[in-house]
C-alpha cells in the first residue's frame, strides 16, 4: 500500500508482492436440477423471455389516456391483452420494451381509433373481455398474443398505421 513520502520506511523491509494462495476452490457450475441447458425453449403459453419486461407496465401507464374503448369494454382490459404482444415484440428484437412496441400492439387492435370497423370491435370485444384478471384469464391473454402473425410484430410503426383499419384482419391474424 502506498503511503506519503514524509513516513519513515524501514530499510530493511522488503516490498511485499501478491502471491497466489495455498488452496483454490473449484469453480462454481451450474448443477441445480431446474435449471435450463442450452437455448430457451419454445412452445405454447411460455411466453417470450426478454431483459427489463417490467418495463411495459411503465409504458402502459404512460399511454393508458390515448386508448379508445367502446361501451363494454375496459382500458384495463385492452391493456393487458396488447401488453403481451409488445413483450412478444421487444423479446423478438433481443431489447427491452419501448413505447413503439405498445403503440403497434394497440394499433393493430383499433384502441386509438375513434370508430373502430364493426368486425373489428365485435372480436376484440369477446377475446379481450376479462384479460386484465391474469390470475383467471391467462389462457386467453396468451391466445391473443399467439394469434398476432410473426410479419405483423417485424413491422415498424408507421407500415401498421398506414395498414390500418383497412387490413386489421391480416395484422390480427383473424
Amino acid at each position: 500500500m502506498a503511503a506519503p513520502k514524509h513516513t519513515p520506511v524501514d530499510p530493511t523491509d522488503r516490498p511485499r508482492a501478491y502471491s497466489s494462495p495455498d488452496f483454490v476452490p473449484t469453480p462454481w457450475t451450474n448443477t441445480r436440477k431446474a435449471s435450463v441447458t442450452g437455448r430457451q425453449p419454445r412452445a405454447e403459453r411460455l411466453g417470450h423471455p426478454g431483459p427489463n419486461q417490467g418495463y411495459v407496465l411503465s409504458l402502459a401507464e404512460r399511454i393508458r389516456p390515448r386508448i379508445k374503448v367502446t361501451i363494454g369494454e375496459h382500458v384495463d382490459d385492452a391493456i393487458q391483452g396488447c401488453i403481451g404482444i409488445a413483450l412478444r415484440r421487444a423479446s423478438h428484437f433481443g431489447r427491452a420494451p419501448v413505447i413503439h412496441d405498445m403503440e403497434i400492439a394497440l394499433t393493430i387492435w383499433g384502441y386509438f381509433l375513434d370508430t373502430p370497423p364493426l368486425g373489428l370491435s365485435t372480436l376484440r370485444s369477446k377475446l379481450f373481455a376479462g384479460v386484465s384478471n391474469v390470475v383467471h384469464h391467462y389462457v386467453e391473454a396468451r391466445h391473443i398474443v399467439d394469434m398476432v402473425p410473426q410479419s405483423t410484430i417485424t413491422m415498424t410503426p408507421a407500415m401498421v398505421s398506414n395498414s390500418m383499419p383497412n387490413s386489421w384482419r391480416a395484422l390480427v391474424g383473424a
